[in-house]
């Protein structure tokens, strides 16, 4: 059938006849007005106003299935979407007295996500990911998505940040919808302390996903998480775990936030969650058992590690803070299997090897500590921490030369940290070099003068001069350790052990009262049930809490109110356990059925009998470690030629 438009002239009203030719009454006929825009007049009362007003989507709609399929102009989709509107930058001052009554109700009227995060979302300034049109030709494959991810997380690994940068910028620009480069570049960025860059990316990455990526809001929870923002990384926390509620990480992350918060019940909480959505996770149960053994609850916290090491027999942070447990216990034969098993699951791993030498020294094993601090830093040169213990352990059971040596070493591997400073002045000041010792103290402190770190060079710098006799000196550096850390019980009570050697016994009370009353006001101290993580730093005060070496002081801080010879003494003879009496690290293996010489060779490729020996030759080949990173470059170059390459051929 052929129809006819009749179109009538422009000082005519806007409309015309539809009508079928056929001249029968009888047959189909019908007529209908369309109305039409002029090209060239002035709006009237009957046409309808242009197609980019909000006011006119209703009537649009209505007319849209009439004038389908004629010889007009077709609609453009962006008709009957819905104008999102940018809003303002998020700001946290007004967080209490914004509720975005100045905000379109009928915007947010039908989302899905609960009023909480509607309201979180509203003050994220709206970003429409800038779409390569490229044609499925010019478009590379996803394949070249891997691969770029991967070079960039070679790059970074090696320090070459800007390539890894320029590399995760192209991927975001053809792949917006992927959620792999934000993250990958979000994390380079906060390695190099670019907080704000960092979180720009994550707020594009979370908008370029339409917030359905729960990886990228849990890293920028973290991100604000360490920078201070609690409330912000809860939100955050919140919005990963409604974009996917079986992300357990999101679970697990949000639950040590609020440990640290002191929010026990709020963590139990949310630790069950994870396990519901998520299943049984090693990291999950790992840190109920640990809550448990904060609550003296032993059994429970060991059938909750036996959980976590089922989940994953390879996780080797399970296996230490179950041994973790067992030396509070003073199970010292079961520790040591703990400690057996968890280099078996890494054989690599750092925290292992040291804390097992820290644990076998602190028995009086030192032949066997130095064997596995030795062991440690044959497979991880580049870590001081390692070298640190060592020198210390040297330091006790050796000369102070080879400690000094040792320290030297430690600091050129990694300026940066902190605990060496701190432990080398200490050795030097119990040798008697009070000038070289405030030199190491200065340095310590001009690294970061914020951290727990610095709070201990400032109470081991207070004792210092408390010894030497400026007593004024003394009190300004305990009070400024607590200004840093006030949930110190050494500083407390090395202060108040100050006063009261200085006669003034009612000041010495007022500061235990002080500690006692800013302590209550604490709802549940959390501190150990994150002590894990504080093995990077672990020579100092926290290795002390979580090895229970309280009675071996030179791992620790010096402070006027111990004896640090006495408790050295005191410490080096049998412990209470049932093995502690046995130094014998050969009777040890054959009782446990674990032959530490032929594990080392097998695994690590490593002959015992020249673990001095490897140690020189890693002291002359640190230097030269610094020409690794060009070799990678030319050999991600010839990779990066070869994709390219590959990938122009395919285009």
């Amino acid at each position: 059938m052929h129809l006819k438009l009749k179109l009538s002239s422009p000082s005519s009203p806007s409309n015309f006849s539809l009508y079928s030719p056929s001249q029968n009454p009888s047959s189909s006929k019908f007529s209908f007005k369309v109305p039409i825009v002029p090209l060239h007049s002035s709006l009237s009362p009957l046409t309808l106003p242009p197609c980019a007003s909000k006011d006119s989507s209703s009537p649009l709609l209505e007319q849209k299935p009439h004038s389908s399929g004629f010889g007009s102009e077709p609609q453009s989709p962006p008709e009957v979407l819905t104008v999102r509107r940018p809003m303002k930058e998020y700001s946290g001052d007004d967080d209490e007295s914004s509720n975005g009554d100045d905000v379109d109700e009928d915007t947010f009227s039908s989302s899905p996500i609960d009023a909480g995060l509607a309201e979180f979302a509203k003050k994220l300034p709206m970003f429409e990911p800038q779409r390569a049109e490229l044609s499925s030709e010019e478009r590379p494959l996803l394949v070249n998505l891997d691969l770029a991810l991967y070079r960039a997380k070679v790059l970074a690994r090696n320090y070459q940040f800007e390539e890894a940068e320029k590399i995760l910028q192209k991927c975001i620009y053809y792949w917006p919808e992927d959620g792999r480069p934000y993250v990958a570049l979000g994390k380079i960025l906060s390695k190099q302390s670019k907080t704000s860059e960092a979180r720009a990316v994550y707020e594009k990455g979370c908008q370029a996903t339409q917030g359905e990526n729960p990886y990228i809001w849990q890293c920028w929870a973290v991100l604000e998480n360490k920078m201070g923002n609690i409330r912000r990384a809860r939100d955050l926390f919140d919005a990963a775990t409604v974009a996917d509620k079986r992300h357990v990480a999101a679970w697990h992350g949000w639950a040590v936030l609020e440990l640290k918060q002191g929010n026990i019940k709020k963590a139990r909480h949310l630790l069950a969650k994870g396990l519901k959505y998520g299943g049984g996770n090693e990291y999950i149960y790992q840190t109920l058992a640990l809550l448990e053994a904060k609550a003296n609850r032993h059994e429970q916290a060991r059938y909750l590690f036996k959980q976590a090491t089922k989940c994953n027999p390879k996780s080797c942070a399970s296996w230490l803070a179950w041994a973790q447990l067992e030396m509070q216990q003073e199970n010292n034969h079961t520790a040591r299997q703990l400690f057996e098993k968890a280099v078996q699951a890494s054989p690599k791993n750092r925290f292992a090897w040291h804390v097992w030498g820290v644990f076998e020294a602190n028995l009086g094993n030192a032949d066997v500590g130095r064997k596995l601090l030795k062991i440690g830093h044959a497979v991880n040169p580049r870590d001081p921490v390692l070298l640190q213990s060592l020198a210390l352990l040297e330091y006790k059971y050796s000369t102070a030369n080879l400690s000094r040596v040792l320290f030297r070493r430690a600091s050129e591997l990694d300026p940066r940290h902190q605990p060496v400073w701190i432990a080398w002045g200490w050795m030097e000041w119990k040798e008697g070099n009070i000038a070289t010792a405030r030199e190491m103290y200065q340095r310590a402190l001009s690294i970061d003068s914020t951290t727990e770190s610095a709070a201990r060079c400032l109470q081991a710098w207070g004792v210092l001069e408390e010894r030497a006799g400026n007593l004024s000196a003394a009190r300004r550096l305990f009070r400024s350790s607590l200004n840093i850390n006030s949930q110190s019980y050494i500083t407390w009570m090395t202060w108040a052990s100050f006063e009261e050697n200085q006669g003034n016994a009612v000041r010495a009370e007022e500061i235990r009262d002080l500690y006692f009353q800013q302590r209550t006001e604490v709802v549940d101290d959390a501190s150990w049930v994150m002590g894990f993580l504080d093995i990077i730093d672990p020579a100092l005060d926290s290795i002390k809490r979580l090895l229970n070496l309280d009675q071996n002081s030179y791992y620790r801080i010096p402070d006027s109110s111990r004896n640090i010879p006495g408790a050295n003494e005191d410490s080096s003879g049998p412990g209470p356990g049932p093995s502690s009496g046995n130094p014998d690290s050969k009777d040890t293996a054959s009782e446990n059925g674990f032959n530490l010489d032929a594990f080392i060779r097998e695994k690590l490729s490593l002959d015992p009998s020249n673990l001095d020996v490897q140690m020189q030759t890693h002291e002359t080949t640190v230097p030269r470690r610094v020409k690794l990173p060009r070799r990678i470059k030319r050999l991600e170059n010839t990779q990066s030629r070869t994709t390219t390459a590959v990938t122009q051929s395919r285009v």
